[in-house]
Formats: C-alpha cells, sequence, structure tokens
C-alpha cells in the first residue's frame, strides 16, 4: 500500500470514528424525551422534507435568503464532489469520476467548477454581510461563525489551487470544462516545473483533505450542528399547523409540565438541536420587538445547552427554569409570550416554540404555584365563576335585554350562538354580540343560546398552564354539549373558536365550530343575508387575530366580508396574513400587565395609523380592546374607530 494513502487510510479512520460518537453524544441526547410519533405518513413527510429543506422554501422569503439558497445547494452538490475525493484517496486507481464516460465527466467537471465559485461568493457575501451589516438577532462577528466561513473557504480554495495545478501539469483531461481552474492554471507561471507543480497538487490535496475532515468534526460541536440536523426535523414536521398544546400525560402521576429537560418530548428536545439560529423568530415575535425579555431563539438555545450540559457527561446539573445562566430559562422569559404562533410560522425548519413555552408554564402553575400576582385573581374567578371576570352567571344575558333571543332547545335549534365571556361581559364587545345577532336573526337560519348556562372555553387557562382547571371546564362543557345535543357552533371569538374546534377535539369532542367571519361569508354566498353598502365607514383597514388567521388560516374571509359590505376590498397593514402582528392580548396576556418596553397593542396601533385608516377593523373581542386602548394611548380614538366585523355587516343591513 502507498504510503500517501495509508496515512490517509489512518487520518480518515480516526476522523470518522471521531465524528460518529461526537454526533451520537450531541444529537443521540435527544432519546431521554418523552414519546412523540413522527413517523406517521412517511411518504407525506417525505414531501414536506423534500419542498421545505431542499427547495428552502421559508429561507429564501427573506433578505439574503438566496444567498443561504446558493450555499445549501453548492452544499449538497458538492457532496458527491467530495465524496468522490475522500474515497478515491483511499482507492485511486479504482474510484474516480475520471473513469466515466467523458461526456458524463466533463458534464461533472464542469458542475463541479462553477457550483465551487459559487458557494465560494456565497461565503464572501456572508463575511460581507457580518462586517457591514450585521443581524442585531444573532452572533454575526462570533469565532464560531468565521470559522465556518473559513472552512468552507478553504475547501473552494484548496479545490481551485488542486485542479489548476492539474491543468498546468497537462494531467486533467476536463481541463476546457473547468472555467474556473483553467484561469487558475492560466496565471501559474509557464516556466513552473512538473517537480513543483506536483509537490502543490499534493499540498493542495492534503489541505482539502485535512480541512474537509476537520470541518466534518466541527459541525457537531458549533451553532451549525443544524446542518445534520435540519433536513431530519422537515420531516418531522407536525404535520397540520400546531393550533394547540398536546394534553398532559404527566396528570396521571400527578406531575404537570415539564420542570426539567428529560421532561420534553424528543421532538422538543430535537428542535433545540436543529435550530439554525438564524433569529427570524425573534424577528416576528411582538415581545422581542417591543423590548421584552422574550427572545424566541435564545428559549431554544437555552435547551440546548441544558440538554447537553445535563446529559453529555459534564459536572453539575442545570436547572431549566431560573434564568441565572446560559441554559436556564428565566420565568420573566416564560410569561412574556402571547402565543401568537409568529415564531413558528417564520422558522424554516419547523421548530416548535409555543408548546415548549406553555410545557414550562404548567410546570410553573401548578406544581410550583409560581405565576405573575395578577393571574391569581384570574384563576380564581375562572375556577369559581367559569368567568375572567367573576361576575355572575345571570350576567351572561345582559347583553340581550334589547333584543328577542331564545334558548338553545335540544332536537329543535340547529345553531349554538356560543357568547363567550367577553362578547357576554365585556361592555364594549357587548355590541358585537347585539350585531351578530341581528345578522343572524336577518338569515333565517334556527340559532339560540345557553345563556346563564354557558360556561368559558377555557382558552386562557390552558395559554397560561393552568391544565388542571382547564381539563375540568373542557370535560364539563362537553358533558353539556351532549346532553343539549349541541354539534353545530357560532363563535365570535378566535380564541373560543380554535379552542372548541381544536383543543377539544383532543378530548374526542366531534364538533363543527365556525367563526362568525367564516359563517357571515357564507351567508352573503348564499344570498340569505340582505345588504346594502355600509355608510360613513371611511378608509377600512384590517388587522388578522392570531388565533383566526395564524392559527387557522382565515384569511380571505373577513376581507371578502368587508369588500361585499363597503364596496372596496380592505387597506392592509405592513405586517399582514400570515405576518401578521399580535394585538398583545393572546396566550392569556390580556389578563396581565406589560412591565417593560413598549406595549405591545401599542406598537401595532402605531403601525395601524401609519395607513391612515378611518376605520381599523377587528374579528376578536381581545383585538377590539387592545386598539381601543392602544387608540387612547396615542390620542388618536376620537379620528379613528374600530369596528368589529360583525358591526360593520349590521351597519349594511336593510332597517
Amino acid at each position: 500500500m502507498d504510503a500517501r494513502i495509508f496515512v490517509f487510510l489512518m487520518v480518515f479512520i480516526a476522523a470518522f470514528l471521531l465524528f460518529g460518537w461526537s454526533a451520537y453524544r450531541r444529537i443521540g441526547v435527544v432519546r431521554i424525551g418523552r414519546p412523540d410519533n413522527r413517523f406517521d405518513k412517511p411518504g407525506k413527510r417525505l414531501w414536506n422534507m423534500i419542498y421545505y429543506a431542499f427547495f428552502q422554501r421559508k429561507v429564501v422569503s427573506k433578505a439574503f435568503g438566496f444567498n443561504h439558497f446558493m450555499l445549501f445547494w453548492a452544499f449538497m452538490v458538492l457532496l458527491l464532489a467530495n465524496l468522490e475525493f475522500l474515497l478515491n484517496g483511499l482507492a485511486p486507481e479504482v474510484i474516480s469520476y475520471s473513469r466515466l464516460p467523458e461526456g458524463l465527466y466533463f458534464a461533472l467537471s464542469l458542475i463541479f467548477d462553477i457550483v465551487s465559485v459559487l458557494a465560494l461568493l456565497a461565503v464572501i457575501i456572508a463575511v460581507f454581510r457580518r462586517l457591514v451589516f450585521p443581524p442585531p438577532h444573532i452572533e454575526a462577528r462570533s469565532r464560531d461563525a468565521f470559522v465556518i466561513l473559513g472552512m468552507v473557504a478553504a475547501l473552494m480554495i484548496a479545490f481551485f489551487g488542486l485542479h489548476a495545478s492539474e491543468i498546468a501539469a497537462g494531467t486533467e483531461r476536463a481541463a476546457s470544462y473547468m472555467p474556473i481552474s483553467n484561469f487558475g492554471a492560466a496565471i501559474i507561471p509557464t516556466e513552473t516545473s512538473i517537480e513543483t507543480l506536483e509537490t502543490a497538487i499534493d499540498a493542495f490535496w492534503w489541505i482539502h483533505a485535512i480541512v474537509l475532515l476537520a470541518f466534518l468534526n466541527y459541525l457537531p460541536y458549533s451553532k451549525h450542528m443544524h446542518v445534520l440536523t435540519a433536513i431530519p426535523n422537515c420531516f418531522f414536521r407536525s404535520l397540520e399547523k400546531v393550533r394547540t398544546q398536546s394534553n398532559e400525560e404527566f396528570a396521571k402521576e400527578n406531575t404537570y409540565g415539564v420542570g426539567q429537560i428529560d421532561q420534553f418530548t424528543w421532538k422538543g428536545l430535537f428542535d433545540s438541536c436543529a435550530c439554525t439560529e438564524c433569529g427570524r423568530c425573534s424577528d416576528a415575535c411582538p415581545a422581542t420587538f417591543t423590548g421584552k425579555a422574550l427572545e424566541p431563539r435564545l428559549v431554544i438555545h437555552d435547551i440546548k445547552v441544558n440538554l447537553l450540559q445535563n446529559y453529555n457527561g459534564q459536572a453539575g446539573k442545570l436547572p431549566l427554569i431560573s434564568g441565572e445562566t446560559e441554559g436556564s430559562v428565566a420565568e420573566e422569559v416564560i410569561w412574556d409570550c402571547t402565543t401568537c404562533g409568529a415564531c413558528m410560522e417564520v422558522c424554516p425548519v419547523f421548530i416548535e416554540h409555543v408548546p415548549r413555552i406553555v410545557d414550562m408554564r404548567r410546570y410553573l402553575v401548578e406544581m410550583k404555584a409560581k405565576f405573575p400576582a395578577e393571574l391569581l385573581t384570574f384563576f380564581e374567578n375562572m375556577e369559581q365563576r367559569s368567568n375572567p371576570w367573576g361576575m355572575a352567571p345571570a350576567e351572561r344575558t345582559k347583553w340581550a335585554a334589547d333584543i328577542e333571543v331564545k334558548p338553545f332547545e335540544a332536537g329543535r335549534t340547529e345553531y349554538l350562538f356560543y357568547v363567550g365571556c367577553a362578547g357576554a361581559f365585556d361592555s364594549r364587545n357587548r355590541h358585537t354580540t347585539v350585531s351578530l345577532a341581528k345578522i343572524l336573526d336577518k338569515s333565517g337560519i334556527s340559532w339560540g343560546i345557553l345563556g346563564r348556562e354557558e360556561m368559558c372555553c377555557g382558552d386562557s387557562l390552558r395559554r397560561l398552564g393552568n391544565e388542571y382547571v382547564f381539563d375540568r371546564m373542557v370535560r364539563a362543557n362537553l358533558k353539556m354539549f351532549a346532553d343539549k345535543g349541541i354539534r353545530k357552533i357560532i363563535t365570535q371569538c378566535p380564541h373560543c373558536y380554535s379552542t372548541l374546534k381544536n383543543d377539544y377535539a383532543q378530548y374526542g369532542a366531534n364538533l363543527e365550530v365556525v367563526h362568525h367571519t367564516e359563517f357571515i361569508q357564507r351567508l352573503l354566498d348564499e344570498n340569505k343575508l340582505p345588504i346594502k353598502n355600509a355608510d360613513e365607514l371611511g378608509r377600512v383597514l384590517y388587522h388578522d387575530s392570531c388565533y383566526l388567521g395564524r392559527y387557522n388560516s382565515i384569511f380571505d374571509a373577513p376581507r371578502q366580508v368587508i369588500s361585499r359590505t363597503t364596496g372596496e376590498p380592505p387597506a392592509e397593514m405592513e405586517r399582514n396574513r400570515e405576518s401578521g402582528f399580535c394585538c398583545g392580548g393572546g396566550g392569556g396576556r390580556m389578563w396581565m400587565e406589560e412591565q417593560k418596553g413598549k406595549l405591545i397593542n401599542v406598537a401595532r396601533v402605531e403601525e395601524a395609523l401609519e395607513e391612515n385608516p378611518d376605520t381599523i377593523c377587528v374579528a376578536c373581542p381581545y383585538c377590539m380592546t387592545m386598539f381601543e386602548d392602544g387608540l387612547k394611548d396615542k390620542e388618536a380614538d376620537a379620528k379613528v374607530r374600530v369596528l368589529d366585523l360583525a358591526e360593520i355587516v349590521a351597519r349594511a343591513l336593510p332597517e
């Protein structure tokens, strides 16, 4: 055996043994997580992986995304070149692309040459971006980033040096098909001896080999570990939108939530290994945007650090929740989340941030009784009176004092109008309730209400982590629905809608739940609702509710209703539809004060005012409250009104 082959064989074996051990040690720890079935429907999962990982569907939608797309595909194509390079080093007489038919070999040589220069160009752009336009959400100038980029650049330079030297020596028969390497060969002095060129070939070959194997072994210890895990994480993504949290399986053992790292699911832990640390989640997060402690990227990073430190043999057990050091999540961070889902919507590798945060909330509420002080009254009111304000059940029908409303009758009434707590008790949102009742009456459908028997759906309880009371509330509601034969439900609140439709389905509920935006659109399409153009609304601007839009993909229905009611489509905010910005009321934040940074609702109102609206249309009682409060804060409430979609449609009804 040739001495060079023997030396390389030893280096090759050592490098791959070390890589295998490192990858297993760094990624294999996710096995400590709880079970989570992410292997069903393999065909659909495979397509998701191809579409989102290989086509980089979410990456290219952002600035500098195409540069990452170019680098990713250069990496994928050059895997073929580097695989042949390594195997050729072990068996040069047997494994070589040069043994292929000339046409195929020349084509591959051209592709590898062009792709290598594109990869080098992508590296230069990435370095330029980090030095000149460093994003605020990543450690753009970290040693880790420059080491990786430096290694990639070194591989490309070694590639061109090797092939340029071979072309100059006359040993590369695909020379005319390698324009970049040919250019390199052209600048080598013609008087350079063959011995010198052969020395250069050997030197560049070893540089390429050592850097390639070093790069492979550096990956598991860097933030670029996602090179190994991001593609599989797209395979393991949820096959539906992450609309809810999983039912608490630990309740049987009197343990709720996640207070230590091994109580997450294995997918929750794998997410932390797949994180690219791109910062898109933090860019989209309303809490981060307004100066709160929460940064979704750092939550996932802390989970990864905690996992690796506690289960890779390092000294000491790092607590998951405390916030005193890296790898431990601060309680303040956990309570900042509005559960708007913007982080999950933009994540290119489908990390599920919100369920992880709610998992930790559950632990704090159920196991430690630690939560913001203002939630104590809220929890007591919900448990004792089944509404956030602690109002008596008789108050639930006061909104109907001036109109005739029938109770739901089993076997006779088709639709239950589930009014919800805000629609029944909040003085401003009662106007929406009355408007929707008038619309339902005009349509001629059979509908009724539960009146004082109606209980809260439990949305805020679940998002705030009070799983025990939520569980009791769901079971009580489902029993009442079953006793009364309720199958079809109309809601005006997206939080009621999403909870009754998605969370209750986890308990086996088979309910047809429809939000009033979609129901009104259906009535208009079926010509069951006579309307005229609503007057005096001026420029109408529409705001997407997170739990209606991002969580349940209802974007078009409210816009179409506005268009048909006003005669023209609504104006749009800069951040709309899937990219819509939260009002600040979701995730139980409606019942808490913002102690730090700008108020989220004020930030959204400022964005709305940039569009010079006369009317802001919402389709959520939380959004209604948040916008009206924000307008008062900006002293713009006298110029701009906030109306629910039902109120706009009710204005267009004939007298």
